[in-house]
């Protein structure tokens, strides 16, 4: 993208808790120049924002701020004109996130959220892919927890296997923390809309259509002891696995025939029955209406635990990669996923699309093939590890 735009990077939603975090991991990262600014609804409240930014770093006191509202398609149009990226935290997606997908699509605007929701990076993949393709815009989806951990992981477990052969990853997932009220919201939308979303998936499948030099398999899986990590493993059926292949899908380094599949790791068969049980209650209470927005009354968007909750929280994705004859065990660890550490991948995401010499892509696409090695670089520095264990 030509150097044409006043700013590099606007946060939208940066009034939110998971929005204000992101904000200030870049006043206190984003390099000296970086020009950004705050984007929301309330005027008021982004000032607040503000002051609190300008006690991290006092440049911050002169970031402008852009009115924007997901309800007012003509004010995201305006803000997708004047920067190179937009990062926005504003969900759950599926009810306010097309119209900025749209505009950042159709200005050449690259473009990070941190959705979890597959029916929305579906839906937006039929409206709005090959309109980002003709005007070189870069939509990356899932920015956050959901999926940087799992797709650069595989990416780098792949890194660590022969080339060309036949190969297969599993990806097994722990963490102790609390996750977002916004978070819970999308998940209980994304359990009420499981006929909606396969649809989405079908449609998007046969307008995407199949690589032809390879084959890419997303295995489920069954629940059971995993030998090589000593997990019990439930199979999660989230949006990982699906960025997962989709970056197989188009990427030479996961070879001939790729196969991924995707768990949650737990230590007692107890606590791996009782997970089921609990997914499964929550699943068919997110389908009767009622019960529905009785849960989300009880966990409410924008509020998340202190920081002292978040220091104290963890994650791990540990992957067991096989190819012609070798077995690799690699992990992705750091702190606090739902907020700390997804702040951080969602900035530095935003940061590596501004200022970085990725590979040439545009459209849809993964994070694994839009920013790759630039990305994975990036959030080493930043504290989260890539290991071979």
């Amino acid at each position: 993208m030509a150097d044409t735009r006043d700013l590099d990077i606007v946060v939208f939603g940066a009034t939110g808790f998971t929005g204000e975090l992101t904000a200030a991991y870049l006043a206190e990262h984003a390099p000296a120049g970086c020009r950004w600014a705050l984007a929301g609804r309330n005027t008021a409240k982004l000032e607040a924002v503000r002051k609190r930014l300008a006690a991290i770093n006092p440049a911050c006191a002169d970031l402008e701020l852009l009115h924007a509202d997901s309800g007012d398609p003509a004010s995201l149009v305006a803000v997708a004109a004047r920067t190179k990226v937009v990062i926005t935290t504003v969900g759950p997606y599926l009810q306010h996130g097309d119209p900025l997908v749209a505009a950042c699509a159709a200005a050449g605007t690259d473009y990070v959220d941190l959705t979890g929701e597959p029916e929305f990076v579906d839906l937006a993949y039929l409206a709005h892919h090959e309109t980002a393709v003709a005007s070189g815009a870069r939509i990356v989806h899932a920015c956050g927890f959901d999926s940087i951990p799992h797709d650069l992981g595989a990416y780098f477990t792949m890194k660590q296997l022969p080339a060309g052969e036949k190969a297969s990853i599993r990806g097994v997932v722990r963490s102790g923390a609390q996750f977002s009220g916004g978070t819970f919201h999308s998940a209980l939308g994304a359990m009420s809309r499981q006929g909606a979303a396969k649809k989405a998936l079908r449609a998007r499948r046969k307008k995407e259509g199949r690589p032809a030099d390879r084959k890419v398999h997303w295995e489920q899986g069954m629940p059971g002891r995993d030998s090589d990590l000593g997990y019990y493993l439930l199979p999660m059926p989230t949006i990982d696995p699906l960025i997962v292949t989709r970056s197989a899908n188009v990427l030479d380094l996961y070879g001939p025939d790729f196969t991924y599949s995707h768990f949650a790791g737990l230590k007692t068969l107890r606590y791996t029955v009782g997970a089921a049980v609990g997914v499964g209650t929550l699943v068919a209470a997110a389908n009767v209406g009622p019960v529905r927005e009785a849960l989300k009354k009880r966990i409410k968007q924008g509020e998340g635990p202190s920081e002292a909750r978040r220091a104290k929280s963890w994650f791990t994705v540990d992957f067991v990669g096989e190819a012609g004859g070798t077995k690799v065990h690699t992990r992705v660890s750091g702190g606090d996923p739902g907020y700390t550490e997804t702040a951080k991948m969602l900035a530095e995401s935003a940061l590596c699309l501004a200022y970085d010499d990725n590979p040439p892509t545009a459209g849809q696409v993964t994070t694994a093939a839009a920013m790759g090695e630039n990305l994975l670089a990036r959030l080493q520095l930043a504290g989260i590890t890539f290991e071979v264990v």
